[in-house]
């Protein structure tokens, strides 16, 4: 593997564990070595209650919005053992993930951006325009962005939270990441969202900041790049969405690198 484009490259993998497998092998493939450091645990919520209530109310909804992946799991998992999704729902999602785990759920024609996945994208979608008294239901985690529910508000339709999961920074230690610095072992990092990126930089401390400071930081959104920036985060590279995107950023850089 040593012709392959992310020879002798260690990369690091914020993604919660459950969900960094893919992009790892990706990395793998491609001849890195990817590192894995949780910087962002998902666990579930501590009273399904009103969840399961909303879900059995899913008929009075026009449409249904899944913000992550991770929303669609946890939503569908606890709708498919309570009923089936009304016919008449229409469903939309931010990001190309989430629109394909709706399908391995059986879920077609979502309503998805074709670039850019986030909400303002979905907002600008000719089917998001005439919301006027539309009801809608947006599956998310706890908190999170306001955006998309205000937007619609505003366009007159009434919209509900369903809080699917939570958020938390996980217990990790540090001590092989500062080790890898300290060897020139840790080339490249990968994070996926502002959140990640702050619990990461938090999870390093002060000596591992200064390197992360260093390190080239590759994100898929020009948001969590202005969240990287703000933290003093020299080298930050945008790439197109998508592990798959994600690895050819990495693969270009270091081939620019090498010219």
């Amino acid at each position: 593997m040593k012709d392959a484009p992310l020879a002798g490259l260690g990369i690091l993998v914020t993604r919660p564990a459950h969900q960094s497998e893919h992009l790892a092998n990706l990395i793998r493939q491609a001849g890195g070595n990817p590192i894995l450091f949780p910087a962002l645990e998902i666990v579930d919520i501590p009273d399904l209650q009103p969840l399961n209530s909303l879900i059995d109310r899913l008929d009075q909804f026009d449409l249904a919005i899944f913000i992550s992946p991770n929303a669609v799991n946890k939503a569908m998992n606890l709708i498919r053992a309570r009923r089936t999704l009304p016919a008449s729902l229409q469903i939309a999602a931010i990001g190309k993930g989430s629109a394909k785990v709706l399908a391995q759920y059986g879920v077609k024609d979502v309503i998805t951006p074709k670039q850019r996945f986030d909400s303002e994208a979905l907002l600008e979608l000719p089917e998001m325009q005439a919301m006027a008294g539309k009801r809608i239901v947006i599956f998310r985690g706890d908190g999170g962005r306001e955006l998309l529910g205000d937007e619609l508000a505003q366009r007159g339709a009434q919209h509900e939270y369903a809080e699917c999961y939570r958020r938390q920074k996980p217990q990790a230690d540090n001590g092989k990441l500062l080790y890898l610095w300290a060897r020139n072992e840790l080339h490249a990092i990968t994070v996926t969202s502002s959140e990640a990126l702050h619990n990461l930089f938090d999870l390093v401390g002060k000596l591992g900041q200064q390197w992360l400071k260093k390190t080239p930081v590759f994100v898929p959104h020009e948001r969590i790049a202005e969240a990287a920036r703000e933290m003093g985060l020299q080298q930050v590279v945008v790439t197109e969405a998508g592990d798959e995107a994600m690895v050819a950023g990495l693969v270009a850089w270091q081939k620019a690198k090498t010219v």
